[in-house]
């Protein structure tokens, strides 16, 4: 459930379609425009990846990203497995709308589950996502996906460059390896997209949101460690209260090694 900070402070805010617009050297028709171009490249990306085999996922945490490209890739394999990192911390309004979304759009979702539950890891450990957002983002998020991704040989992400400085050099396509060294392509068709037009290209497609976006939310991960941007030109500022940036899912354990 939400903390009361960040229930106090969900007050409904305008859609990010409702702010001004990126450039005002753009208008609305020419940047839906582009958004329509940018869509049918995409889609191309994704029947050039999809093999109707089953070897290839997508990961989606039911925010406006991961929904368009769900929305695209079940246009050329219906079956294609959609993961869920269930932590078990999710906000109910995600859990609803992931339920609701799976139910009408036919998903082949895939919940990912820790191996222990909240109440056993709270258990042994207490309030880890409090005292260890780390740890506890790699018990409940990173070990599960990187073990379901293992089985898979091509991983479709939303991520997208404008999300975060630690996503700046973000590529639309990569070899990623995972703990034990198998290796994955990792794409990402939306690298180069802003948020305005994600936001567009959900309106095209008749798309509908994540209601947690009606409160003011750009980010939205587990509830205890969401709350409201702090900086309205940082879109994850509201994530694990300044602490850091990423949870670990995105950390190419390859790259990291030579980091070291």
């Amino acid at each position: 459930m939400p903390n009361a900070e960040t229930e106090a402070n969900a007050q409904p805010r305008p859609s990010l379609l409702s702010e001004p617009a990126d450039s005002a050297r753009c208008s609305t028709a020419e940047i839906s425009d582009e958004v329509k171009r940018k869509i049918e490249a995409v889609r191309a990306t994704l029947a050039g990846a999809i093999t109707c085999k089953g070897d290839v996922c997508l990961t989606c945490s039911f925010q406006a990203e991961g929904m368009l490209l769900v929305k695209l890739a079940i246009e050329i394999d219906p079956a294609i497995p959609v993961l869920f990192v269930d932590t078990g911390y999710h906000f109910p309004e995600t859990y609803a709308y992931r339920d609701r979304m799976a139910r009408e759009w036919g998903l082949n979702l895939k919940n990912l589950l820790p191996e222990k539950t909240v109440a056993e890891q709270e258990a042994e450990h207490g309030l880890l996502y409090r005292d260890a957002p780390g740890q506890c983002c790699h018990l409940r998020k990173v070990a599960p996906l990187h073990k379901a991704l293992a089985q898979y040989r091509v991983w479709i992400t939303g991520l997208r460059r404008e999300q975060a400085r630690s996503r700046a050099a973000l590529a639309e396509a990569a070899p990623f390896t995972l703990p034990g060294g198998t290796q994955v392509l990792k794409l990402a068709p939306l690298a180069a997209w802003t948020t305005r037009e994600v936001w567009y290209a959900c309106e095209e497609l008749s798309i509908q949101r994540l209601p947690l976006y009606d409160l003011g939310y750009t980010s939205i991960g587990c509830a205890p460690c969401t709350s409201l941007p702090s900086d309205p030109d940082d879109l994850r500022s509201g994530r694990w209260g300044g602490q850091k940036l990423e949870c670990g899912i995105h950390v190419d354990v390859a790259e990291l090694a030579k980091s070291h």
